[in-house]
């Protein structure tokens, strides 16, 4: 029998198989939905560190998974649901993001023990942020030298001329330049952290910890291509899961002492309810027999809300090696919007918004809001695992979401528009990462001449390049008008808001009093034994940060906290 059966090869389940398995003791069995991905077999544009291009690949990716997203002061009328981008091969997340290696504030973790995660802090995080990585930048306190992840930034001589003018643009307006984003918490503008190899690689979780040598170890076996369909439970015991191919065919029983779910903050709560751990009433109307009635499984579902302001570059300003990272530099800034706290707001600097033609032209201010209080939910819509769930995330429900947005937006477009910005771009105007943009990024001849096409009349259209922006790319909405008319910014910002592959918060940690904390501190689901979730879904509020290197950190944690487990009983 297994000792540890972690079901999600994503971010936590290949730092938490890497941690298990030091102990020769200890069996681990990692299974994970999608292929196998090694230092060896990653494709070019995984491997690039541009990241365009990794999350559009279908193979990547769960190719039916929707979501909703915006839902404005709850107005939910005339939404339909939208592709939603999570990575479906082993590592998860980290092997098709933008590889953003930032904490968040000290403050996030803090809360989270606020909030009845017992043990939680950013005392107890640190550790943990230092352990993971191997900053080549930065020593000191708040950095590790010798973890699985690099963490480097982007040198003055490489850096876009067009996110060089932004940034002093910015700093000419009272934004502090800062040097280290990940050390000491404040507002200001940096030089961004990313994810990248000595040789200038993406490194997912499954390349950085899981190397050769931990997949040599005779007590770890990874199995890909298999969908986790349920876990098996004695009673109210976990003693397994049935995993089903991929590909189809029947499914095999695997056993195990103890489940781990670590299958992303979507799929973690789905598999959990078809399991019978969930809201009893939606378990009852679908046939599943309950064992656990859990009703905040799938509950407190979040994610960073997002708009964007952005500009044609004209030839000087645009980035000379199309190999190169696109987020150079980022703004920390506070909106001082209702109770939010410092630095809640988020921009980051695009060298070039897309991966072929049109997007090398274009520089963009992606703005979000860096500590939503909005709340979403993961409903199941069948049994069947090859159906998936209901997702709503209802960003901007709450109203300190929308005007923190729009605060953030008229900052982008303030910048963009400055004077000191003159002759370094071209026409400024309003974007969004809508389903057409995502659309006409994909391959094919058609999309591939369009594309083509319309880059060709960007840079030749001289005095008409603002109208034909307004008329091919913003379909009439003029910026002018966002920035005179509060209802007319409210509107598209309600409309166009999207996410950044944030999702979080769906089996939150909580005190055993919290009728909506799914688990303990250590990730312990309530109301069973023998199963524990660790991923991004533990998280009770979402950090001031992108996802991945937090939840790198949870993992890394609850693993010693795993261990230490082991040696008391």
């Amino acid at each position: 029998m297994t000792d540890y059966l972690i079901l999600g090869g994503g971010s936590a389940g290949c730092v938490l198989a890497a941690r298990l398995t030091e102990d020769p003791a200890v069996n681990v069995v990692l299974v994970e939905a999608g292929p196998n991905l090694t230092l060896d077999t990653m494709a070019p544009h995984v491997r690039s560190r541009y990241p365009g291009q990794a999350y559009l690949d279908p193979g990547n990716i769960w190719p039916n998974l929707t979501a909703y997203l915006g839902a404005p002061l709850g107005n939910t009328d005339g939404r339909a649901p939208r592709r939603y981008e999570q990575g479906r091969l082993l590592g998860g997340g980290s092997a098709v993001n933008a590889m953003v290696a930032n904490r968040g504030a000290p403050g996030d973790y803090d809360e989270w023990g606020a909030l009845g995660a017992e043990g939680w802090s950013f005392a107890n995080a640190l550790p943990y942020f230092r352990k993971l990585e191997r900053d080549v930048d930065f020593d000191g306190p708040y950095h590790g030298k010798d973890g699985p992840i690099p963490v480097r930034r982007i040198k003055p001589d490489r850096m876009s001329p067009f996110v060089k003018a932004v940034s002093e643009t910015l700093v000419a307006n009272g934004h502090p330049a800062k040097a280290d984003q990940n050390g000491e918490w404040a507002d200001g503008v940096y030089v961004g952290a990313v994810a990248v190899s000595d040789k200038g690689e993406r490194v997912p979780a499954s390349v950085g910890y899981l190397t050769p040598e931990v997949r040599a170890r005779k007590n770890l076996e990874i199995i890909t291509g298999h969908l986790a369909e349920r876990v098996l439970f004695d009673g109210q015991r976990a003693v397994g899961a049935v995993i089903v191919p991929d590909s189809g065919g029947e499914g095999r029983r695997l056993t195990a002492r103890e489940v781990i779910v670590s299958s992303g903050a979507i799929h973690s709560p789905a598999l959990l309810m078809r399991s019978g751990v969930g809201p009893g009433d939606q378990l009852a109307a679908l046939g599943i027999p309950i064992v656990a009635d859990l009703r905040g499984i799938g509950q407190n579902l979040m994610e960073h809300p997002s708009t964007a302001v952005s500009t044609y570059l004209p030839p000087q300003s645009r980035l000379s090696d199309l190999r190169e990272h696109h987020d150079h530099a980022i703004l920390r800034f506070s909106s001082n919007i209702g109770d939010a706290p410092e630095g809640d707001m988020h921009a980051a600097m695009i060298a070039r918004s897309g991966w072929h033609s049109v997007g090398q032209r274009i520089g963009t201010l992606f703005i979000w809001v860096n500590k939503a209080y909005s709340r979403g939910e993961v409903r199941l819509k069948a049994k069947d695992v090859r159906e998936e769930p209901h997702v709503d995330f209802r960003m901007l429900s709450d109203w300190r979401d929308l005007e923190r947005l729009k605060y953030g937006f008229k900052v982008g477009a303030r910048t963009l528009t400055d004077p000191r910005m003159d002759g370094k771009r071209g026409p400024v105007f309003p974007t969004s990462y809508s389903a057409r943009v995502a659309a006409i990024a994909g391959p094919g001849l058609w999309n591939t001449l369009q594309r083509g096409a319309f880059a060709g009349m960007l840079d030749y259209s001289g005095p008409l390049r603002s109208a034909l922006i307004h008329n091919v790319v913003t379909l009439g909405i003029s910026l002018d008008n966002l920035l005179s008319d509060d209802k007319a910014l409210t509107e598209f910002i309600g409309k166009s808001v999207g996410g950044v592959w944030h999702a979080s918060g769906t089996c939150r940690m909580g005190a055993a009093d919290d009728p909506k904390a799914v688990t303990d501190s250590h990730g312990r689901v309530r109301g069973v034994e023998g199963l524990r979730v660790c991923d991004a879904s533990l998280m009770p509020s979402i950090p001031r940060a992108n996802t991945n290197v937090p939840t790198l950190m949870m993992a890394e944690r609850i693993a010693d906290l795993i261990k230490e487990e082991r040696r008391a009983a």
